[in-house]
């Protein structure tokens, strides 16, 4: 696997990789892979006869007062990882590169980034679209997969990527989750032993909150329920945990279409989100 740091190289390895017509997908990261980026990599290779993969820790999706620094890095167990599951390339570019002296281009996506992520973290959808479109004008792919548990990212991509005409699909790829049922994340390296056991009530409270609501019962008080459960569970607070509209996520008080429950909380230091898909019952 070639590991390439500056646009020349990249543009003339894809072009290679190119050749007789072949199809490159992209696997967007930053990096601290687990088995869910390799999720990823695997979907890939069904959709391309090449996988590029990309690590950069991107500065500008990061509040001041956020975990930048403390981000995990470590690209020569990545690059371990992702030569097994036979990627081609990995885009391993510096913030030099990516952010030139001059920069100051932002990409904005309106409707899908507010409220949310987007309210709990200001400028982050700015910073997540911004790159995501560099890196696909870098690469160029045919298709690029991204993961569901970020799913208010993958909406606010897939429209940024509509909106642009970048000739591009975009595949989005199943929340891979641990035993105990938590999505897996990098983040998840933060928590200690004993909030990484608590961390389980999310995926729980949120299981349940689901089914209370295609049940029948009351959207708020299902998710009252979900959040007073977080709290009672060890997590210190709740950001958000909403019922949104599968495709605009516009909030919903009642279950009238396909549907997606969103949540994060924090527990210790680390913040933790989630997603289930919520979709009314069929009556035959």
């Amino acid at each position: 696997m070639q590991i390439i740091r500056d646009l020349s190289t990249l543009r003339s390895a894809i072009r290679a990789l190119r050749h007789e017509g072949a199809r490159v997908a992209l696997v967007p990261t930053m990096g601290a892979l687990h088995d869910g980026h390799m999720a990823l990599v695997e979907a890939a290779k069904a959709h391309a006869d090449h996988v590029v993969a990309s690590i950069f820790v991107n500065p500008t999706q990061f509040a001041p007062n956020e975990d930048l620094d403390a981000y995990p890095r470590r690209e020569a167990e990545d690059a371990a990882l992702l030569t097994a599951h036979g990627a081609a390339l990995l885009w391993a570019p510096p913030v030099s590169v990516m952010y030139p002296q001059g920069f100051a281009t932002t990409i904005t996506v309106s409707g899908v980034s507010e409220g949310l992520c987007g309210a709990a973290r200001p400028g982050h959808f700015e910073g997540v679209a911004t790159v995501v479109t560099k890196l696909l004008n870098q690469v160029r792919p045919d298709v690029a997969l991204f993961g569901e548990k970020d799913y208010q990212q993958l909406a606010v991509i897939r429209r940024m990527v509509t909106d642009t005409d970048l000739p591009v699909e975009i595949v989005g790829v199943a929340t891979q989750r641990a035993d105990d049922g938590l999505a897996l994340s990098s983040r998840n390296a933060y928590l200690s032993p004993g909030d990484r056991v608590r961390a389980a009530v999310l995926p729980q409270a949120m299981q349940d909150a689901a089914q209370a609501i295609v049940g029948g019962g009351d959207v708020a008080t299902a998710l009252r329920t979900a959040k007073d459960r977080l709290i009672e569970g060890g997590f210190t607070s709740v950001d958000y945990i909403e019922l949104c509209d599968a495709g605009s996520l516009a909030p919903l008080d009642q279950l009238d279409r396909p549907a997606r429950l969103l949540a994060a909380a924090r527990i210790g230091a680390t913040r933790l989100i989630d997603n289930i898909a919520v979709n009314p019952l069929i009556v035959m």
